[in-house]
């Protein structure tokens, strides 16, 4: 009996993937669930296990292809040892090929011109020449959405138009160089992070804390927090319920545009940007302000290390009202972090740096960080930001602020 290897559902807003790599080849024998390729979607990578015990009997896709939600991806031979198999190989394939072509009924398309589409989504395909036309509207009444665009940019740029682009003409040195493909994620990011420049007007204002009160706690209460908790006492915890303290006095931060309107939210999920080798990903610590310190401090070390290890879930990387990212684990003095899309906001962190300070009538060394907060000038104004950041700075350099909500 064959059983089909299909791409699985990955989430409500992933509908293809590439193929990253295969960990078998056909006629290998597999078990049960045993991982036998992997999938990278523009946030994730995932495993798809063997649906049964038995040998690769068909491989329909190879490393690199884009394929859709239910594709085919090959066949199992359920029950039979390895090589039995190969010589089917290529029937399969073959006989799926012309089901590939049916589901494209194009011509249904231009139906959705009809509703207009978003002002975000008219924005974006005059940045990009995709016409709205072409794409499939999700939103109300088939309204072409923001979604829907990236979705169709996201498709352009995971399409191996790139093969020409390998030339070793006079600006490329085939000894000295080595030209390697971008990731699917790579790509996504990259499309979003300009996207967000385009669409927000970003301004960015910066402060500086002296980071005495926190380290001191840290120093003084790091033992007992990790014997009681399980979890070391970092600087995240106390950055992110600085964040959500301020963000309750200026709420226009935490929000976001959409079309004419300003949605607020009255919930706190903190994205923190992660760097890994495949790209920069932003796992989300939901409800903030209803979790402990230690709550906090669990989960950013358990996303960080999930993150690293290609191990996140695609909802958890979904939403967010406001990101934090630390580029003084690098050793950045500053930067100008850009803004999470559709965000309002972004706080930028960086190197504690050991610096001569006037407190009273007296000079003393004390740790200070520089902070930056990027924002959406469509929504926030400057008086806003700036008694953001006053309001960050005040609960960390006076920690019990926090506490007594003051």
């Amino acid at each position: 009996m064959t059983v089909e290897i299909k791409v699985p559902a990955m989430g409500e807003s992933v509908t293809e993937a590439t193929v990253s790599r295969w960990f078998k080849k056909e006629g290998d024998a597999v078990k049960r669930d045993e991982p036998i390729l992997e999938l990278e979607t523009d946030k994730v990578t995932v495993e798809v296990p063997a649906p049964a015990d038995g040998s690769i009997e068909s491989i329909t896709v190879k490393a690199g292809d884009t394929v859709q939600v239910g594709a085919l991806l090959g066949a199992i031979a359920e029950g039979k040892a390895g090589a039995a198999a190969a010589p089917k190989a290529a029937a399969p394939a073959k006989a799926e090929a012309p089901k590939a072509a049916a589901p494209a009924p194009a011509p249904a398309k231009p139906a959705a011109p009809a509703a207009p589409a978003m002002p975000s989504a008219q924005r974006i395909a005059a940045e990009s020449g995709i016409s709205t036309a072409s794409v499939a509207g999700t939103g109300k009444d088939g309204r072409v959405t923001k979604g829907d665009m990236l979705g169709a940019l996201e498709s352009r740029a995971s399409k191996p138009a790139s093969a020409p682009a390998v030339p070793s003409g006079p600006r490329h040195n085939a000894a000295r160089e080595e030209i390697v493909a971008m990731t699917r994620l790579r790509k996504t990011v990259a499309l979003r992070l300009k996207e967000s420049q385009n669409t927000a007007a970003q301004l960015t204002t910066f402060n500086e804390v002296d980071m005495t009160a926190v380290m001191g706690a840290r120093a003084h209460y790091k033992d007992a927090f990790e014997k009681k908790h399980g979890v070391k006492l970092g600087f995240m915890g106390f950055f992110a319920k600085a964040v959500v303290a301020a963000l309750k006095e200026l709420p226009n931060i935490n929000a976001e545009i959409e079309g004419d309107n300003i949605i607020y939210k009255n919930y706190y999920d903190i994205g923190i940007a992660v760097s890994t080798e495949r790209g920069l990903v932003v796992p989300v610590v939901r409800d903030v302000d209803q979790l402990s310190l230690a709550a906090v401090e669990k989960a950013i070390v358990d996303y960080g290390t999930r993150a690293r290890d290609n191990k996140l879930k695609l909802e958890e990387l979904q939403g967010g009202t406001f990101s934090i990212t630390n580029g003084g684990v690098f050793g950045s003095l500053m930067s100008t972090p850009i803004l999470n899309a559709p965000q309002s906001g972004i706080l930028g962190m960086h190197k504690i740096q050991p610096r001569p300070m006037a407190i009273g009538d007296k000079i003393e060394i004390r740790p200070m960080m520089y902070l930056a907060l990027s924002y959406d000038h469509r929504i926030v104004d400057g008086r806003e930001a700036v008694t953001f950041l006053v309001r960050v700075k005040d609960n960390l350099e006076d920690p019990q602020r926090m506490l007594l909500d003051v």
